[in-house]
């Protein structure tokens, strides 16, 4: 077996230019089925790590998928809020731990501003059930206090101390200004992998102070109601966009979300994080397996090619098989040289579009986590990725099987005969 993968190595590196690009072609095409894959799986891990800690969401009546990529991914427009008589309800429920209320609207230069309680960063969790942890400072305790996500500080150079203006509006450049009420930095959260990295938070007073002069999305005309004048006003919040809850008892969740939303005086939804992306999923099912069935064409044209290359050579190989034959080797060894030579090829295109992923992932990781919250880490292939690269190889060597079956079949007599 040892002199039958030497013949084959020579015979390929004799073919190098021609191999070459066949393995070239593997090398994308697997690359491309392998990083589908791997976004698809490091979407769902990075969603389901974004509410790892909490057992529902409850917030105006909407879709459940749209209700949770708002509340929770900070993705899409508001529509709506609820009001802070039915948040404080919901926190005063015999079942219900706690609650997180968060209200959006605003923004910094694209980023969006999260108004919320110190329960935030008390209950808040990701990951497996991490808390979030600071990098620098403490959470906001004064009026105009701001904490950031570390991906919001490190793109923006902020540090704590410095003071920056919210805007109006979720836009990268947002409607109108508040220029007018400057916040200042007391914390910078530690990298997580979720939305909080891209998100600034501040205190659910802070919000409603920010606004107290404003009327449908605008600035009420001849109306400006100074910094130093905001102790006068009641700046308790009067809606929010979404609770976020932690129950007692988790078993209990299904009970819950069917009787809260009976106990408050307007419509809302109580949604569950697991059910509402599993429906996420499913939505966008369609549109993995488009990615999927592309991916695995280009794969075939591949090894069709790769078939194609080792078929063509034959006639210009007649002679050499001719030689091995007369030597003594038997159709059999002839069948085995040609079988490695396709699994050569598509074992070394294989491996490089896998490390070509690696690479691609380890160069863009940043991107990812800065635009899509994907964090991804660089590791071994997971066993989907096994399964993959397993077929890679099957199909490989079901493509090889016919050069090689015709290569055994090429006598002694006709290779050495002259060709007419």
């Amino acid at each position: 077996m040892k002199t039958i993968l030497l013949l084959a190595w020579k015979s390929a590196w004799s073919r190098r230019f021609a191999l070459g690009l066949t393995c070239l072609s593997i090398m994308l095409s697997v690359a491309m089925l392998v990083a589908v894959e791997r976004m698809r799986h490091g979407a769902h891990a990075s969603f389901a790590a974004s509410v790892s800690g909490t057992d529902l969401v409850v917030g105006p009546r909407s879709h459940p998928v749209q209700l949770l990529l708002y509340a929770v991914f900070h993705l899409g427009a508001v529509e709506n809020g609820m009001s802070w008589d039915s948040a404080e309800r919901i926190a005063a429920d015999p079942a219900v731990a706690w609650t997180i209320p968060v209200t959006l609207g605003d923004s910094h230069r694209g980023f969006p501003v999260v108004s919320t309680s110190a329960a935030y960063f008390d209950h808040y969790r990701y990951g497996r059930h991490q808390r979030l942890a600071f990098a620098a400072g403490t959470q906001f305790h004064a009026l105009f206090d701001v904490v950031l996500g570390a991906e919001v500080a490190r793109r923006l150079g902020y540090s704590v101390g410095d003071r920056l203006t919210l805007s109006h509006g979720l836009e990268e450049i947002g409607h109108a200004g508040h220029a007018d009420r400057p916040f200042t930095v007391t914390g910078i959260l530690a990298p997580t992998g979720t939305p909080a990295d891209r998100t600034l938070h501040i205190g659910l007073e802070a919000m409603q102070a920010l606004h107290l002069d404003w009327h449908g999305g605008a600035q009420i005309p001849g109306v400006a109601i100074k910094a130093s004048d905001l102790a006068k006003f009641d700046l308790r919040p009067t809606q929010v966009t979404a609770v976020l809850v932690g129950l007692k008892q988790r078993a209990a969740v299904l009970r819950v979300q069917r009787l809260l939303p009976a106990r408050l005086a307007e419509p809302v939804s109580a949604v569950m994080p697991g059910a509402a992306l599993d429906q996420l999923w499913r939505l966008t099912s369609g549109v993995e397996g488009v990615l999927r069935a592309v991916a695995a064409l280009v794969l075939v044209v591949a090894l069709a090619g790769l078939a194609a290359a080792v078929l063509a050579g034959l006639n210009e190989r007649r002679r050499e098989m001719a030689v091995l034959r007369a030597v003594g080797a038997n159709p059999s060894h002839i069948f085995l040289l040609m079988l490695c030579e396709g699994l050569g090829v598509t074992l070394a295109g294989s491996a490089a579009g896998w490390a070509a992923v690696q690479l691609a992932a380890w160069s863009i990781a940043p991107a990812l986590l800065a635009h899509f919250g994907l964090a991804r880490d660089i590791a071994a292939p997971g066993p989907t990725e096994w399964l993959l690269l397993a077929a890679v190889m099957a199909a490989g060597l079901f493509v090889s099987i016919v050069p090689g079956w015709r290569a055994c079949r090429l006598s002694l007599a006709n290779g050495l005969a002259p060709r007419t």
